[in-house]
């Protein structure tokens, strides 16, 4: 996936999280759930970051 495709998905996500907090909550489980998807990009975005600062290094 490149990186402006993730980043897509990450603000997609982001604005889903929004939604799904004001209707359920922020304990709901279907909120953590998200919240957790988004974690997931989110790493994944930051992995992608180290590795290209490493290899410029």
């Amino acid at each position: 996936m490149s990186k402006e495709q993730l980043l897509l998905k990450i603000e997609q996500k982001r604005t889903e999280l929004v939604e799904i907090v004001l209707k359920h909550g922020f304990t709901a489980a279907y909120t953590i759930k998200v919240s957790q998807d988004l974690d997931s990009l989110l790493n994944e975005y930051n992995a992608g970051r180290t590795q290209k600062s490493l290899s410029n290094s």
